[in-house]
C-alpha cells in the first residue's frame, strides 16, 4: 500500500516537472490529466514529495456545529453533574437555553471526549412488554420495590428497620404514584389500592379500572404452595372488588409484562436511591414526594420528549 502512494507522488511530481519545461497545456495532453489538477499540484509543490500528497476534504466548519458557548455550556454542566446520565443532563441543558437535540448532544459529548457510550446489548427477539393502555386509566401497573438497605441510616440498620416502596404507574400517560411503608402484606397492598384510586381521581380526574399485578402473595393466593388457598379471594382482591376495579395476573415468571412499573424501578435507583440515606419512614415519604413530582414532570422519549403530565394535558386538549 505504502509502495503504491509513493509511485503515485513520483506520478504527480513528472506532471508538474513536464508542465514547467513544456507548459500545462502539453503536460495535460501527454498525461492526459485535468489542466485544472496539474495547475494545483504546481501551485502546492515545494520540491518534496510530502507536498503532493492528498489533503484531507473533510469539511473544517459545519454550518450546523456547536458554537463556543454551547460547548463551553456544555462542559460546565457535565462538570457539575459527573455522575448524570444523557438524557438529564440534556434536560437540565434545555432549561438553560440549549436548543440542540438530545442525539446532538451525545455526539457533541463524543468529540469532547467526555462521555463514555455504553455497551450495546443484545437485542431480545421477543417484546420486552405488552402495553394495551390506550386511554388513561385503562390498566394501571402495581409492583412493590425493596428499598435498598444501603440506603438506610446506621440507626434503622440497628433496630433491623426495612422499607417497601408500593408504584402504580398508568400504562398510557405514564402517570406514577408512590407510597412508601415499613410492611409487605395484602393489608398494605390494598391499602395502597384505595390511595391509587383517590389520587388519580382528585389530582387528574383518572377514572382506574384495571390493576395489573404480579402473583405475588401481597396480591394473590394464585401460587400457594397449599393447594386448597388458592382459590381464596386476599384482601388485596375482595378490596378492589368493593372499589369496582379489575384484577389482571400476569403470566407465572414473566415480569416483562409488568414492563413499565419495573423500568420506572430502575429509575428510581438510578436516580432516587442513588447515593441517598434516610433516616426515618417519614424522611422517605417526604424525599418521595418530591421524586415522584419530578418523576411525572420530567420528559420521556416514549412521549415524544413530554412529560407525564404534560401528555395527559394535550389528550385531554384534544
Amino acid at each position: 500500500m505504502g509502495n503504491n502512494i509513493t509511485q503515485r507522488l513520483k506520478y504527480k511530481e513528472s506532471v508538474v516537472k513536464y508542465s514547467l519545461k513544456h507548459g500545462v497545456t502539453k503536460a495535460a495532453i501527454v498525461y492526459c490529466e485535468c489542466r485544472r489538477t496539474i495547475y494545483r499540484w504546481r501551485k502546492r509543490y515545494d520540491g518534496s514529495l510530502e507536498s503532493l500528497k492528498d489533503k484531507s476534504r473533510r469539511p473544517k466548519y459545519h454550518p450546523n456545529q456547536h458554537t463556543k458557548e454551547e460547548i463551553k455550556l456544555i462542559r460546565d454542566y457535565k462538570r457539575n453533574n459527573k455522575d448524570t446520565g444523557l438524557v438529564v443532563l440534556w434536560i437540565k441543558l434545555r432549561k438553560a437555553g440549549y436548543k440542540r437535540t438530545v442525539q446532538g448532544l451525545y455526539y457533541a459529548l463524543q468529540r469532547l471526549g467526555i462521555y463514555e457510550k455504553a455497551p450495546s446489548k443484545k437485542k431480545e427477539s421477543e417484546p420486552k412488554e405488552w402495553v394495551t393502555g390506550t386511554y388513561p386509566g385503562e390498566k394501571i401497573q402495581v409492583d412493590v420495590k425493596y428499598v435498598p438497605s444501603k440506603c438506610m441510616s446506621e440507626e434503622l440498620k440497628r433496630k433491623g428497620e426495612k422499607y417497601y416502596q408500593y408504584t402504580a404507574i398508568d400504562e398510557f400517560t405514564r402517570i406514577r404514584y408512590t407510597w412508601f411503608v415499613n410492611e409487605h402484606s395484602t393489608y398494605m397492598s390494598s391499602e395502597f389500592a384505595k390511595r391509587l384510586k383517590r389520587y388519580y381521581k382528585e389530582k387528574y380526574n383518572i377514572k382506574v379500572e384495571t390493576i395489573q399485578t404480579d402473583n405475588g402473595f401481597e396480591f394473590t393466593n394464585r401460587l400457594s404452595w397449599n393447594t386448597s388457598t388458592r382459590n381464596i379471594k386476599t384482601l388485596f382482591e375482595t378490596t378492589l372488588e368493593k372499589l369496582g376495579i379489575k384484577h389482571k395476573l400476569i403470566k407465572p415468571y414473566t415480569p416483562k409484562e409488568n414492563g413499565r412499573v419495573e423500568r420506572s424501578h430502575r429509575k428510581d435507583q438510578e436516580r432516587f436511591y442513588y447515593n441517598r440515606v434516610f433516616y426515618s419512614l417519614e424522611d422517605l415519604r417526604n424525599l418521595g414526594a418530591e421524586w415522584r413530582k419530578e418523576y411525572n414532570n420530567f420528559p420521556m422519549r416514549p412521549l415524544g420528549w413530554l412529560s407525564p403530565n404534560e401528555f395527559l394535558k394535550r389528550y385531554k386538549s384534544q
